[in-house]
């Protein structure tokens, strides 16, 4: 199991210590970690599966063509970039865009799961299936998008990735769709606490 980290005070420290992270073995692959950047007390934080090639070189989330797309998708619901907090469930490159091994996600996972405490969002959309899966190990992406989810008294709302609608153009009326959830998600009251059930506990649709 990875060495426990320091509890970090706020989101630069955070930043710092990813920066220089060596607790996995995509460190000594990377040009940039990539800690993820956006508003400190973002309302919606986006959350996907780790940096590509242009993360990598810059350093920033989501700055490739599926960053654009996401960017277009933000817009599109009256928001911007800066506005909201984006991150990834890996903070460094996978070799080849390959898939987050366990070992690799268990290691970033405390870095993630602060920055979660420290935002402190109302809405977590996780962009596709390994995001899903590292809050909902159970869940199947296909079934679970564009459903919001519970948990540990956060609302989650599962989407697909951008990329896959880079690949898959009518993938883009279904994000479209799905994204339009987060406004109603943020003007409505802030769910009740959840019962004590297992975690694919999913929400009704605002009602």
């Amino acid at each position: 199991m990875a060495e426990a980290l320091p509890t970090f005070s706020d989101l630069a420290e955070l930043a710092e210590a990813v920066k220089g992270c060596t607790r996995c073995r995509l460190a000594q692959g990377r040009t940039n970690a990539v800690p993820g950047e956006g508003a400190p007390d973002a309302a919606v934080m986006f959350i996907g599966e780790g940096p590509g090639y242009h993360e990598d070189q810059q350093g920033r989330p989501f700055v490739g063509a599926a960053g654009q797309l996401l960017d277009e998708l933000i817009e599109g619901i009256g928001l911007r970039r800066r506005e909201v907090f984006i991150a990834n469930v890996l903070k460094c490159r996978p070799p080849e865009n390959r898939d987050p091994a366990p070992d690799e996600a268990e290691a970033c996972r405390p870095y993630l799961d602060r920055q979660i405490e420290l935002i402190d969002p109302k809405v977590i959309v996780l962009l596709g299936r390994h995001a899903l899966q590292a809050h909902f190990s159970d869940a199947q992406i296909s079934r679970a998008r564009g459903v919001p989810r519970r948990r540990d008294g956060r609302t989650f709302l599962p989407v697909y990735h951008p990329a896959a609608a880079l690949r898959q153009l009518r993938l883009r009326d279904v994000l479209r769709s799905d994204f339009a959830l987060i406004p109603k998600l943020l003007e409505g009251p802030a769910p009740a606490a959840e019962p004590a059930e297992p975690e694919s506990q999913q929400l009704s649709m605002f009602g």
